[in-house]
């Protein structure tokens, strides 16, 4: 057998390989958005505390890291095995945002998460110019 076509062997078989673990963690990503939905129900019905508007502003921002991980496995698939570098900038500044909801103690702290989602916003201006943009 040449090199190449063992090359393209190892290379096919690590690929799938790879979709079969990556469908099982799409697969799992469903079950905690499921799970997600659930205790956001439950937060928006059932709890009528003051606590109850800061668990479901949080719960919907995790909703979100979720959705975006779903719709970023969906899309390498979609795009032929490639992840769009956006969607993980996405995904970046949905956790940052989480962050700021989460831990919003010291003004110093939340400024460096902020300027954080400014360098990420650039880079998705940047990233979605024409010489950089694959799709």
């Amino acid at each position: 057998m040449a090199v190449s076509q063992r090359a393209m062997l190892i290379s096919t078989i690590m690929q799938r390989i790879l979709n079969v673990f990556l469908l099982g963690l799409g697969a799992i990503l469903l079950l905690f958005l499921g799970r997600e939905t659930y205790h956001l129900a439950l937060v928006l019905f059932v709890n009528n505390d003051q606590s109850s508007s800061y668990l479901l502003i949080e719960g919907i921002v995790i909703y979100f890291l979720y959705f975006e991980f779903i719709a970023l496995i969906v899309k390498y698939f979609s795009s032929g095995y490639h992840f769009p570098l956006r969607y993980f900038i996405y995904i970046g500044i949905t956790a940052i945002i989480r962050l700021i909801i989460v831990d919003h103690k010291n003004p110093i702290d939340t400024l460096i998460y902020a300027a954080a989602i400014l360098v990420l916003v650039v880079t998705l201006y940047l990233a979605n110019t024409d010489r950089l943009k694959r799709e």
